[in-house]
């Protein structure tokens, strides 16, 4: 039967639905169409420069490769080096550096690709012109006990005793490193990690801190042998002395000319002087085609100790929080009274914050936006709220497996406005060699689900055409790379993500809740380390109850963002609706918890009054963070909360603000309906989305989590007219089954686990084919006859050709040479009988990893996870059938015969190659010598099932 009787077929069944809906005649039509494709709806790369040993040629190479797999971008990251070819080695931004990045611009405009570039040679930012004054700071403290008319007897002195931790594995002597760091030759060898060298740190102040209150600053009676000239008074008299020390952390994975101190994160100067290496560099040069400019998280507390102070801190301290810290050391020791420990402790964060964002993060951003350019920004794992550190960002990203962790950057963009949010995708997905497409879809899907709209893969290693297989890696898998045998098919996974983010960065935002991201809590808690370090909602979130919120109203179905104090300090009410100037939002939910900031809770107060619903889960904060020297403002948050006349109205307790209403519960469900919020109730049926209003409907990005196939009228909570289906896998799109229900959408969606698709909806109607819906018309008929297998493309060495009368796993062959090969064999058959139907649904069972089909030589599509299933119309099959099925493995199995046979293809600088699992390490890297063959090619069984469109 031909495919346009079938298409005929599923139309009727779809417009009799439709005709429930009304007349659709007199509205307008819109075409089914996939929005445009650029380069930024295309998935981007890390791309490392190892040793920054590129070369024109080797460039062009590459480049072409990347852009045939249908990437649209690529991150310049410069890392350490490789054994063997120093003579390529390149300093970073020395004369010859910035020769090579400018031709990559010219290659990559001409190509199609974008590029941004790192500001640093690896990570945090830093380098061999960083300075001691510009490195970043820590301090130390001692405290002594004196009564009355006592005298110190030791010295004021504090002497650190110094360390040298290493990211590589030749042994340093602190004794043999010269001071300061880059005074030393060879870094790229030594692979340091962090230094102090031993020595006095220098006083920063001395003060006496007596029971009764008082405070007396002692450091000018210190004398140069550090003896304290000073008799305590009447009263008991605690003694707090300071001292700035030098934190030590280099940069990680350097490369050549790039390695160094790390700056201080909370001076000005310091990020000043650092990016004026760049403005030298590049002094007239041409580097308009670059993008953005990147940083890779901030980590310099993945260390001993913490970069937790400089030089001006207590003038900063001043001007942030209106009050002298240096009448207040024992309480940031936490040797003053609980509530007051807490309260300093809170004001001294809060200030590391503000250093942050001021002056580093909006300095920053900028310094580019001075040259047209922006920043994207890892702010994870940062002492301030990450909240805030995004919004300065132009493309906030994220990384991680944690989906309410992984939407404190698309939520950042949603409420500012920010077009585009990124993901580091696929670090450390699984053990190096093991992830296949497969894996990576799921991961990425998982960052569509939390918002994010700008994939980067983590990550590609420039390669050069004459290095040996595996070619140069990194030390974190995954490896998206050319010698990786998915990489052919590659190309397909890269289509998929680019139909799903053409979508996602169309439109806007469609969340209803706002989640505040209050981290006052966390933010006064004293523990084992000065600073609180953010990534979301996971580490020292755990426990929280915003993390609880966000859960809760994810496994519900509801749409969210966060948002942080600052953030919500900008909102305003527009009809009832909260509007920030990204986009609006119906209600405000806060957490319970001990502390909020006044300025806070006074917002909130007055968004009620505005005409808002604010809804508190589990109580209402009861004091204000930080310490407060204002008594007005005590006064005022007091009288905001007796203002509060709850009254019950079943699981929820509501009091009258002004135009709108504070509601609390202990039900998010009941606070949702009491504030308008519905659920998207297809949660139920084990599907999750992420929602975006469109210009004439909503998208729906819909997956199905759950293991079961789902065959189901879905709801939307939306109204519409029609509706389009698009797969981004296959690309099919057509006109959706869908009814009204109750003020809402309902599609009919047919999903595999895993699965995903869009759904568009519209107020107008959708012209063009229907979607098709299969079912089975009949049981599965088994391809039978011999399969010739071919190994076409890898190694170690191309097998013999064999052919075999049942399908399994090439390694079972007879042959080590099989057992030890990566890369690409072509299965062909000869189909003898092909069911009658209107459509053949081919399954091939059991694939390791990826295949592409091909019938009678055209090709038909290729399947990277489970269930591996095409639906081929049957008028392509013509009797006596080819099909050639061509299959990739993983790069394990030749791995793990190289690391058997000691061929020596760990050549790395610095960490060289870590493993994942302890169980992968040997001599302290990673090594697959312990490795069985892992099962590869097309196993099986392969049938074809006569299939029809559902009527």
């Amino acid at each position: 039967m031909k495919q346009s009787l079938f298409l005929k077929k599923c139309s009727k069944f779809c417009y009799v639905l439709f005709a429930v809906c009304g007349c659709l005649a007199c509205t307008q039509n819109q075409k089914i169409e996939w929005p445009q494709v650029t380069n930024e709806t295309k998935p981007w790369t890390r791309w490392w420069w190892e040793g920054n040993a590129v070369r024109p040629a080797d460039l062009d190479t590459v480049m072409r490769k990347y852009q045939e797999a249908n990437l649209g971008g690529l991150e310049i990251t410069p890392i350490y080096g490789i054994h063997g070819y120093e003579d390529r080695f390149k300093d970073f931004l020395s004369p010859e550096w910035v020769d090579l990045f400018l031709y990559t611009l010219q290659e990559a405009k001409q190509l199609g690709l974008g590029i941004d570039l790192a500001n640093a040679s690896g990570w945090p930012f830093g380098g061999p012109w960083v300075t001691p004054e510009d490195a970043c700071k820590t301090v130390a403290y001692k405290t002594y006990q004196l009564k009355e008319g006592e005298q110190l007897g030791e010295p004021v002195r504090y002497k650190e005793e110094g360390f040298v931790r290493l990211a590589g594995h030749t042994p340093v002597r602190l004794a043999d490193l010269k001071e300061p760091v880059s005074a030393n030759a060879d870094l790229q060898t030594l692979a340091l990690d962090q230094v102090r060298y031993k020595k006095e740190l220098p006083l920063i102040i001395v003060t006496a801190n007596s029971d009764k209150g008082e405070c007396l600053d002692l450091t000018s009676k210190i004398k140069q042998d550090g003896t304290l000239d000073w008799t305590a008074p009447q009263g008991d008299w605690t003694i707090c002395a300071l001292f700035q020390g030098h934190h030590g952390k280099m940069v990680e994975r350097a490369g050549p000319g790039g390695e160094g101190d790390v700056i201080d994160h909370f001076s000005a100067s310091a990020i000043d002087h650092y990016l004026s290496k760049f403005d030298e560099a590049f002094k007239g040069k041409d580097i308009s085609y670059l993008r953005y400019y990147f940083n890779d998280s901030y980590e310099v507390d993945d260390a001993r100790g913490e970069s937790n102070w400089t030089p001006a801190f207590f003038e900063e301290f001043q001007k942030y929080r209106g009050y002298d810290l240096r009448q207040h050391l024992p309480a940031l020791l936490g040797i003053d009274t609980p509530d007051k420990n807490a309260r300093v402790l809170y004001d001294y964060r809060q200030t590391i914050n503000d250093l942050l964002i001021n002056h580093y993060s909006i300095r920053w951003q900028h310094w580019a936006a001075k040259q047209g350019k922006g920043i994207r920004n890892q702010a994870h794992g940062s002492p301030a709220n990450i909240l805030d550190l995004y919004a300065v960002s132009d493309v906030p990203e994220i990384e991680g497996r944690d989906l309410v962790s992984i939407k404190a950057a698309p939520s950042v963009a949603h409420t500012e406005g920010k077009k585009l949010s990124s993901s580091e995708s696929a670090t450390w997905l699984n053990e190096h060699f093991q992830s296949n497409l497969g894996d990576v879809k799921k991961a990425l899907d998982l960052f569509f689900l939390g918002g994010v709209n700008h994939i980067f893969y983590h990550g590609t290693c420039f390669s050069p055409q004459d290095a040996p297989w595996p070619g140069w890696l990194f030390y974190a898998a995954v490896h998206f790379h050319p010698n990786n045998p998915f990489w052919e098919d590659f190309k397909y996974l890269n289509q998929y993500v680019t139909r799903v983010q053409s979508f996602l960065q169309d439109g806007t935002p469609d969340n209803d809740v706002l989640l505040y991201y209050n981290i006052a809590d966390v933010m006064s808690e004293q523990g084992n380390r000065s600073l609180q370090h953010f990534s979301g909602l996971d580490r020292n979130m755990l426990e929280s109850s915003v993390r609880e919120s966000a859960v809760t109203l994810t496994e519900n179905g509801y749409a969210w963002d966060m948002i942080s104090d600052k953030q919500l300090l900008k909102t305003n009410i527009e009809k009832e609706m909260i509007v920030t100037p990204g986009a609006a939002y119906k209600t405000v939910l806060v957490s319970a918890a001990q502390y909020i900031p006044y300025e806070t809770m006074e917002k909130l107060m007055a968004l009620a009054d505005e005409g808002a619903t604010v809804v508190f889960y589990k109580g209402i904060p009861q004091d204000m963070a930080g310490m407060i020297l204002s008594e007005e403002k005590q006064a005022h948050f007091k009288e905001m909360l007796d203002a509060l006349d709850f009254h019950a109205e079943g699981a929820v307790k509501c009091a009258r603000v002004g135009k709108g209403k504070v509601c609390l519960s202990d039900d998010i469900n009941a606070l949702m309906n009491e504030a308008n919020v519905g659920a998207e109730k297809m949660y139920q049926a084990g599907l999750q989305c992420i929602r975006r209003n469109s210009a004439t409907g909503k998208y729906y990005f819909i997956e199905n989590s759950s293991d079961c196939k789902i065959e189901d009228w879905i709801p939307l909570r939306t109204e519409a007219r029609s509706a389009a289906i698009f797969n981004p896998m296959t690309g099919v799109s057509g006109l959706a089954a869908m009814k009204r229900n109750d003020g809402q959408t309902d599609v009919y969606l047919e999903l595999n686990p895993g699965e995903t698709v869009i759904v568009s909806t519209s107020g107008q109607h959708f012209t063009g084919d229907a979607y098709a819906y299969y079912q089975n018309a009949g049981e599965p008929n088994p391809v039978s006859g011999s399969w010739t297998v071919s190994f076409v493309q890898g190694g170690p060495q191309l097998p013999a050709s064999i052919t075999v009368d049942s399908l399994g796993s090439w390694t079972d062959f007879v042959g080590d040479e099989y057992k030890a090969f990566s890369g690409t064999a072509v299965y062909t058959t000869t189909i003898n009988k092909v069911p009658v139907a209107d459509v053949i649904k081919l399954n091939l069972g059991t694939v390791a990893e990826n295949a592409s089909v091909y019938l009678n030589g055209e090709y038909i599509g290729t399947v990277i996870d489970s269930p591996y299933q095409l639906y081929i119309p049957a008028e392509k099959f013509k009797g006596q059938d080819e099909l050639v099925v061509r299959v990739a493995n993983s790069m394990a199995n030749r791995i793990a015969y190289m690391d058997k046979k000691g061929v020596d293809w760990k050549i790395f600088y610095n960490v060289n190659m870590s493993a994942r699992k302890k169980e992968n390490v040997k001599n302290g890297i990673f090594d697959a010598s312990d490795w069985e063959p892992k099962s590869s090619g097309l196993l099986g069984p392969v049938t074809l099932t006569p299939a029809m469109v559902k009527q």
